[in-house]
């Protein structure tokens, strides 16, 4: 008799779950088909059309579009979450291998480290910045059966700035070139500005045709008019023969005056040109570090930090950048320099220094030096103002 009530408890149960499920499904009723078109739906949730803008920007975002603005500095604070198996001084394995200079290292060849799995060899050779984003987002997907636990980051900034500080832990910069999807994109958009400003320069020029057509009324109205005052003019010829000796002494003394003034200019802009430095002093370029902060500037730097210093006359990776606006290139005393450089004559003005951090590579082709560069122009001057500010 126990038996029989457990039972019958356990399928009346299952029978009061089935009625509910019929009820449910006669109230509510999920999916497209079976209500007929004159049914609408109770409650539409409206989504902006625009929203979906945002996925396809996230989508475009690159590793190479993250890697050149990488903060070293973020990517320490991120290497933090690896610190318990990882280290980043060389030969200090732990529970996971060292990662100094990883990048660019062949995949499973940390000196003294032998607990390797085999699906790490199997996912990749080498340890390139691609490989690594990759590894970091889900190493379990990049790499199933990797004795590495952790689930990885998901943030793409967080990936690069970790590799790029990784990157720099030997010394040596790798560059990430751009994907070929993302140079056309960018072809494309400046090509639309193009069409824009071609597009805007055209009203512009209707405008204009506009204007001088109004004009060319105005004129005949006003010829009309000088037509009309031609008899009063004759009159007023004698008193403007009178009064044409006073207007020449007039034009004597404005004369006298603008020679003045163009001599007290020509002086100014002589001292100007002096006081800016001499070779390049004139330059669009330097108009443009005279105008920058030197505070934004100071925050521009921080890209370099990872190599340079400005605070002190102490070489680290690179040479000390301390009064590097008008030193000789290449003197830096008690830095290595590669002969890319150390075969360079001249001085670090502020024109060399754009032309160098704009494309380091081009400027000097074979030295050590894997920044990629300063694109913006504005930032380059706003950098060349505060390393200008050291040496003072």
């Amino acid at each position: 008799m126990t038996f029989t009530k457990i039972m019958g408890g356990l399928c009346g149960t299952f029978l009061v779950f089935l009625l509910g499920k019929w009820a449910a499904e006669e109230i509510y009723h999920v999916g497209g088909g079976g209500h007929g078109e004159e049914h609408q739906a109770a409650y539409v949730i409206e989504v902006d059309e625009g929203e979906g803008g945002g996925e396809e920007e996230e989508e475009a975002v690159t590793l190479a579009s993250l890697y050149s603005d990488a903060d070293v500095g973020a990517g320490e604070r991120v290497f933090g979450k690896c610190k318990a198996c990882h280290q980043a001084e060389e030969g200090a394995n732990g529970v996971g291998p060292h990662l100094y200079g990883v990048v660019g290292r062949d995949v499973g060849s940390a000196d003294g480290y032998g607990s390797y799995s085999g699906a790490l060899s199997e996912a990749a050779d080498v340890w390139t910045p691609e490989n690594l984003y990759a590894f970091l987002e889900n190493p379990s997907g990049y790499a199933p059966g990797t004795s590495m636990s952790y689930n990885g980051l998901s943030k793409p900034e967080d990936r690069a700035n970790v590799i790029a500080f990784l990157d720099q832990t030997d010394g040596d910069m790798t560059e990430v070139a751009a994907e070929e999807g993302a140079e056309e994109s960018a072809s494309a958009e400046e090509g639309t500005e193009e069409e824009a400003t071609e597009e805007a320069s055209a009203e512009e020029g209707s405008e204009e045709q506009a204007t001088e057509e109004a004009s060319a009324e105005e004129g005949s109205e006003e010829e009309a008019t000088e037509e009309a005052s031609a008899e009063e003019g004759s009159e007023e010829e004698a008193t403007e023969e009178a009064s044409a000796e006073e207007g020449s002494e007039e034009e004597a003394t404005e004369e006298a005056s603008a020679e003045e003034s163009s001599d007290e200019g020509g002086s100014e802009e002589q001292a100007a040109e002096e006081s800016s430095g001499g070779e390049g002093g004139g330059s669009a370029f330097a108009e443009m570090v005279a105008a920058a902060d030197a505070a934004d500037g100071e925050q521009a730097f921080r890209k370099c930090a990872a190599c340079h210093k400005a605070e002190e006359e102490a070489n680290g990776v690179g040479p000390h950048l301390v009064g590097v606006v008008g030193r000789d290139i290449g003197s830096v005393e008690g830095f290595n320099y590669s002969d890319a450089l150390a075969g360079l004559d001249g001085q670090w003005t502020a024109d060399e220094l754009n032309a160098w951090l704009e494309d380091p590579k081009g400027y000097a082709p074979g030295n050590k030096m894997a920044y990629r560069g300063v694109r913006k122009e504005e930032e380059r001057a706003a950098l060349v103002k505060y390393l200008e500010s050291t040496g003072n």
